[in-house]
């Protein structure tokens, strides 16, 4: 049977020759090396070009990635090797390597080794340890030598291709060839090593048309493969599935399968001929180079073939080898979360077909394998085949141990426990997938329907293009993921046993209403899933790693690679992840956190809470922020352990007994000033007060303290300002406390000296002469003096200042009265009744002539009225630095 392997074009782009391509094996990245001298790298996700070189005017042959010195190795027709840093961008080295086209390169996988190959019908063999000398030249064919490629299996090993109608092999060490391999007709023009352990094969295309296996131990052809109509340019074994690829002149990469050596697949994307094929050994990427452009590809899904029981017991494929491994009892030494486990997987038998499916029997005992069309069931420890047949894939029964085989798009067969045929469906649409649970699902492009096992009848229709439903074994919940969301549906047995039990009506039954119910939807791209009672494990294409309990999801990693999930195992407390690699990691779960968040969301606290001496603290704040997010923060509070998270929990909750211990024992400004809101709500003052002193919110005191009435409090406010530079604060301090003296020391001390003098000239006309004198000597210093000698001295010209005699006097009267009041009263001062001299202009300049000579009668001060006219618009900043005014 043909294998049935998914093929999706990842992307395409037009360009002049593409001569070779290569694919990186961590980054979205394809190289290509084109006809015109260009080196070009494009993002294969987006389409974008990330890198361009321009290596040369010569045709470039032959190019590929260096991944771990981040370089580009590219060969071109002027004779020179020249070797670039692909995240630079720069040049690190060019060599003259032959005296004729060089054809191909290849890179040694560990070692510090180039093997190059030109028309000069020699192999020369670089050292970049050795400042890229040539430390071996291998000569032996009669004709130009178009490819080299080293052994996977043996890389001390490499064969070439060449027109001399012949393939060579050789060792590095040995300047002649092992073994040559005769059989093309034509000239021979690419080679590839079979990356698998169980056959010594190459594969070579040549100019006769024809694509030949060989085998290295016995030197003969295994198998010839024809049905290309032109010269063959490029073949290659994919890494992991049984496919030999061919690209051809003729303008088709055709697909043959490497075990039954059938045609499977050709492909033509109208782009002229095809020079060059690539595959990923890290995905399943294959990129295409052709006269007008690349394409890359993608074979088949990245998922691993793998099966894990209940009891941790793994069994995968490795091609058609079946291996299995145990991960119950790992050691008394735990692996940290995420690292990889050191897990020995034992050969346990293997496969008639290519695995592309295997899956457990729910009781453990069985193993179905599907591929090529057909499935076949094993034992499971002793790999015995006890069934098999015609499918495409197959489910199992998690109840009674019954299977549905698909065979095809339009029917399914049902199979008792005894493997005997039980009945057969045929579906109303073309079905995609079938998937094995409580009852048969059978997928279609845009819909999935349910079945009953016994009756096959229809239970319900879902309309969402499913792409995996996988149920619960021990709860009646059932996940449907779909391209771009995750379904939780709950699952109501007994009203569907109770339809299935009435006589069916031909032609009228459509489904069970009621039959699921949609607890809950996600919009997660899931890439892998698997329960446990009530809890889903789940992988997603973003590379999150989270469960799904009620409404919750939760997050216990992020993976820096693609993971799928084996299983959660119960005894040993951790939730097990594979790659497509096999390397199994797993990170820690307690089975009692999700009993707790079970119980939780089923609404039993009491249940709940009695777990909690069976979860260690350090779980608890999990759980906490669990029952946060569902609200409960109550609960949360008295389950966490985490004062931090406490504290915030306490403010949340309006508990000030509970928040202020917590702060005291840990205290920080933000924790004060948290706390302040709480107290004022509580009509604590003094609380409220010692919070703002903690967390140094001096504007809040000043506020607290001008509504108590407090000079003394107001007055130790403005020193704590000055202390830490907040100087509006302390200035707005000692105005509200009528201090008008440490007001102009401050403007002093910011070196505001005209703010200063003006308002001294307001409210302390005594110190109005000494202001002026240092304004002026600040002018000069500034360079000002022309602004310097304008400025009147009332001193030296009294006649410009008309009042201010009886300004002085009354200012001392007030400042007599002032320190009275306060000597009896012991709080905020009364209003100074200062008269304000007349606001004339503070310049020699002329004040306009009195009626019959008299000086006006300064107007009554009033600082009350002075203070409500003093609006923001009328704040001094100290942070910016005002010019002089003239």
């Amino acid at each position: 049977m043909p294998l049935h392997l998914e093929l999706e074009k990842m992307f395409q782009s037009r360009s002049e020759r593409v001569k070779c391509v290569d694919v990186h094996p961590t980054e979205p990245w394809v190289l290509a090396s084109l006809y015109t001298g260009q080196l070009l790298v494009y993002d294969y996700h987006t389409g974008a070009v990330m890198k361009q070189f321009d290596v040369s005017d010569q045709p470039l042959r032959a190019a590929k990635f260096v991944v771990r010195k981040q370089w580009i190795v590219v060969v071109a027709d002027d004779l020179y090797m020249r070797v670039y840093n692909y995240n630079t961008l720069e040049k690190v080295r060019e060599v003259e390597v032959h005296q004729d086209y060089v054809r191909s390169v290849a890179v040694h996988p560990t070692r510090p080794l180039v093997l190059t190959a030109s028309d000069d019908m020699l192999i020369k063999l670089w050292d970049w340890e050795k400042s890229w000398n040539c430390v071996m030249v291998y000569e032996g064919h009669s004709h130009y030598v178009m490819q080299v490629a080293f052994n996977p299996k043996d890389p001390n090993t490499f064969a070439s291709a060449s027109l001399d109608r012949t393939v060579r092999i050789w060792s590095l060490a040995s300047p002649v060839p092992n073994l040559t391999l005769e059989g093309h007709e034509k000239g021979v023009n690419c080679v590839d090593y079979y990356p698998g352990g169980d056959r010594p094969y190459l594969v070579s295309g040549a100019d006769d048309c024809t694509v030949i296996i060989w085998d290295i131990q016995t030197k003969t052809p295994v198998q010839q493969l024809h049905g290309h109509s032109g010269n063959i340019s490029a073949v290659a074994f994919h890494p992991s599935r049984p496919i030999v690829f061919s690209g051809s002149e003729d303008g088709t990469v055709r697909l043959w399968n490497s075990n039954t050596y059938r045609l499977e697949n050709t492909l033509s994307y109208g782009l002229d001929r095809c020079w060059s094929v690539s595959c990923s050994r890290a995905s399943n990427l294959i990129a295409l180079g052709f006269d007008m452009g690349v394409v890359v590809v993608k074979l088949g899904r990245d998922e691993p073939v793998v099966s894990m029981d209940a009891s941790g017991k793994v069994v995968l494929s490795r091609h058609n080898a079946i291996q299995s491994a145990v991960l119950r009892q790992m050691g008394s030494e735990v692996t940290p979360d995420g690292e990889r486990l050191s897990v020995v997987f034992k050969d346990l038998g293997s496969s008639d077909m290519y695995p592309q499916q295997l899956a457990h029997s729910p009781n453990g005992r069985f193993v179905s394998v599907c591929g090529d069309g057909e499935f076949t069931i094993y034992t499971a420890l002793a790999w015995r085949n006890k069934s098999f047949g015609q499918g495409d894939e197959l489910a199992w029964d998690n109840t009674q141990g019954d299977y549905a085989v698909r065979e095809g798009t339009a029917r399914v067969r049902v199979f008792a426990k005894t493997h005997a045929e039980r009945s057969v469906m045929r579906t109303p649409f073309a079905a995609r997938h079938v998937f094995g649970g409580t009852l048969l699902g059978v997928a279609g492009d845009e819909c999935v329907c349910f079945y009953d096992w016994a009756t096959l009848r229809i239970v319900q229709r879902v309309d969402v293009a499913a792409r995996q439903v996988i149920w619960s074994d021990s709860v009646p919940l059932v996940a449907i993921t779909a391209v771009d969301s995750l379904y939780i549906l709950a699952y109501d047995a007994a009203a569907v046993e109770a339809h299935l039990q009435a006589p069916a009506r031909p032609g009228t039954d459509e489904g069970i209403e009621g039959s699921f119910a949609v607890l809950h939807e996600f919009g997660e791209q899931v890439q892998s899933g698997r329960w446990h009672g009530e809890c889903f494990f789940f992988t997603s294409a973003a590379g999150r790693i989270g469960y799904v309990i009620g409404g919750e999801v939760a997050l216990l990693a992020h993976a820096d690679r693609p993971l799928y999930v084996l299983g959660y195992l119960p005894s040993e407390n951790r939730l097990f992840l594979i790659d497509r690699d096999h390397q199994i990691v797993a990170y820690t779960l307690l089975p009692a956190v999700m009993q707790f968040k079970a119980l939780v969301n089923r609404g039993e606290q009491a249940a709940a809470l009695s777990l909690l001496p069976n979860i260690p603290p350090a779980e608890h704040n999990r759980l906490a922020r669990a029952l946060e997010a569902r609200g409960q923060r109550e609960l949360a509070f008295e389950i966490a352990t985490d004062p931090e998270y406490r504290f915030d929990m306490a403010v949340a909750l309006g508990r000030l007994d509970e928040a202020l211990p917590l702060v005291e024992a840990a205290p920080s400004e933000a924790k004060w000033r948290q706390l302040v809101d709480l107290a004022l709500a509580a009509n604590d003052l003094a609380l409220a007060e010692r919070c703002m002193r903690e967390s140094h919110d001096l504007s809040s005191l000043v506020l607290m303290c001008c509504a108590q009435g407090s000079a003394k409090g107001m007055q130790q406010v403005g020193e704590m300002a000055r202390r830490a530079g907040q100087l509006n604060v302390a200035f707005l301090g000692a105005y509200l406390n009528r201090d008008v003296d440490a007001c102009i020391d401050l403007l002093l001390g910011a070196e505001r000296l005209p703010e200063a003098a003006l308002l001294a000239r307001t409210y302390a006309p005594s110190r109005v002469p000494a202001l002026v004198s240092a304004w002026k000597k600040w002018l000069r210093s500034r360079g000002d003096v022309r602004t310097a000698d304008r400025l009147a001295d009332p001193e030296a010209q009294p006649e410009l200042f008309p009042g201010y005699t009886e300004a002085l006097t009354r200012e001392a009267q007030v400042r007599e009265g002032v320190s009275s009041a306060e000597a009896e009263a012991g709080g905020m001062a009364p209003p100074p009744a200062v008269p304000e001299a007349p606001r004339g202009p503070a310049v020699a300049e002329a004040s306009p002539p009195q009626p019959n000579g008299a000086e006006p009668e300064p107007p009554a001060f009033d600082l009350d009225a002075e203070l409500d006219d003093w609006g923001e618009d009328d704040q001094v900043e100290f942070d910016a630095e005002t010019p002089a005014q003239e």
